[in-house]
């Protein structure tokens, strides 16, 4: 078998070939004029009248040798299949295809149409040109990339070589296409909020730290989607508002969680948690059967059923069921015993993260979908307070297979109340607690002049990776990888 570096050389050569001829085997120019698709979905017209176009692709197989030459070309529309005969094309352009044409390079072909003895819609090839000679093989068909870190390195290939992750990426797609056409028809506007923040805030979250040269000034890539900036547009007179982007989270990595991500967060004037909550069952109802056209799933060990009734369960009254802990009357002694005699491994040592962790062992069981709510006051610095009882809040999550897949509030909209949060989370940050919540007084100082009661809401491809059965990993066109060694 020849290596690389033999197959490179060999196709170099074909390059020199070709521009010995005159031929630039680069042109920015096709003459293709019809898509591959569009000559299968048209087929039946273009053989009756037997006219003749240009299509273009990539070459994917090659059979036959002599007199007779059969081709796959996959314009990434769809595949097509060519032939050359020597007595239609002629024996000196049939002969220069095998010299100097392999698998991999992208050509236009020119020709009619018809149906082989087996059937298979053919376009017969009279003329050829080259559009891009590839000086690498591609992965062989039946192998492809076996190691993960090459697939996700390679993803080009991973994508060409591999039908069901195209199909797979191609299903985000339309997943983010049906929450944008979903919102949009509820009367929610697109906006767009800054990436670059001097105050990352918005979410309990690591951030990600740069600095901009011309304002001298250190900056943090974002780690929610323009939360408190969508809020300012509620203050502003925006009524509805929603934002698809990307978030930052300097982070571990694992199946649920990477660094940079897509979410869609939106925020809704004059509405609360209850109406959120019932707009979004909505949604995900409607992403589950758009999308994946079913609405019953099986993933990370769970079974759930979208399309059915969502349940409501209590925060403070599953963690007491679970391990005994109320966590409106219990001590940080007492919460930090219960987690070491669970052997549960936590991270930071206040009181808020330690309850979250508690929380995050209790939710493990729940296939869902659920809407938990109740949380306290303790871990929602953003949300708005229970009237009747001021220490949980009108918080509510999605829990799906053990999981939680969306977080929304009764946004606080007390100006006062902001910055005594504020301060406990400054107060956090300066404990050494990494993901307590950045404060934005600038924020409070917007609430000083008025913002509506509205409810904000948001989720992310985390969602589209559980209804998917994948890594979160598996389901971006192109995750963070290291950079590769030097052999």
């Amino acid at each position: 078998m020849s290596s690389i570096d033999e197959i490179r050389d060999a196709k170099i050569k074909k390059l020199e070939i070709l521009k010995k001829k005159g031929i630039n085997p680069y042109p920015a120019v096709s003459k293709r004029e019809i898509s591959l698709k569009e000559a299968g979905d048209s087929f039946e017209t273009l053989e009756k009248s037997g006219e003749n176009k240009w299509l273009g692709g990539r070459i994917m197989s090659i059979r036959g040798q002599g007199a007779i030459v059969f081709i796959t070309l996959n314009d990434g529309t769809g595949l097509f299949q060519g032939l050359l005969k020597k007595d239609i094309i002629g024996e000196e352009k049939l002969n220069f295809f095998s010299e100097v044409v392999d698998i991999g390079d992208f050509i236009e072909v020119f020709g009619k149409f018809f149906k082989t003895n087996r059937g298979e819609k053919t376009i017969e090839i009279k003329d050829w040109t080259m559009l891009s000679k590839s000086l690498r093989p591609l992965p062989e068909k039946w192998h492809g990339l076996q190691d993960v870190e090459e697939r996700f390195r390679k993803r080009y290939l991973d994508i060409l070589m591999d039908p069901e992750v195209k199909d797979l990426l191609l299903k985000k797609i339309k997943f983010w296409d049906t929450a944008r056409t979903f919102m949009k028809e509820h009367g929610f506007l697109e906006v767009e909020t800054p990436s670059l923040e001097v105050t990352a805030s918005g979410a309990d979250a690591a951030p990600f730290k740069t600095y901009n040269e011309d304002f001298k000034l250190p900056l943090y890539l974002r780690i929610c989607i323009g939360e408190l900036w969508q809020k300012r547009l509620m203050a502003a007179g925006f009524p509805k508002t929603f934002e698809i982007g990307r978030a930052y989270r300097n982070e571990g990595t694992d199946a649920n969680h990477l660094q940079e991500f897509t979410n869609l967060e939106f925020y809704w004037a004059y509405a609360n948690y209850e109406d959120g909550m019932k707009l979004v069952e909505e949604l995900y109802k409607k992403i589950a059967k758009d999308v994946f056209g079913k609405t019953e799933f099986e993933t990370r060990g769970h079974k759930f059923d979208l399309g059915g009734k969502w349940e409501r369960i209590d925060y403070r009254e599953t963690v007491k069921k679970e391990t005994g802990i109320d966590v409106l009357n219990t001590t940080y002694d007492e919460v930090k015993k219960k987690l070491e005699d669970l052997k549960i491994v936590y991270d930071g040592e206040t009181m808020e993260r330690l309850v979250d962790t508690l929380w995050k062992h209790c939710r493990k069981q729940i296939s869902g979908p659920v809407f938990l709510t109740g949380h306290p006051k303790l871990v929602s610095p953003l949300s708005k307070s229970m009237e009747k009882n001021p220490e949980l809040t009108e918080r509510f999550q999605i829990i799906i297979a053990g999981t939680e897949i969306g977080n929304g509030f009764s946004e606080l909209n007390d100006p006062i109340d902001q910055a005594k949060r504020f301060e406990a989370q400054q107060e956090l940050l300066e404990g050494g607690d990494k993901e307590a919540m950045a404060p934005d007084y600038e924020f409070v100082e917007m609430l000083e002049y008025g913002m509506p009661p509205t409810c904000g809401f948001g989720f992310g491809e985390m969602l589209f990776a559980f209804l998917a059965d994948k890594p979160i990993r598996e389901v971006q066109f192109f995750p963070l990888m290291r950079p590769k060694k030097e052999e």
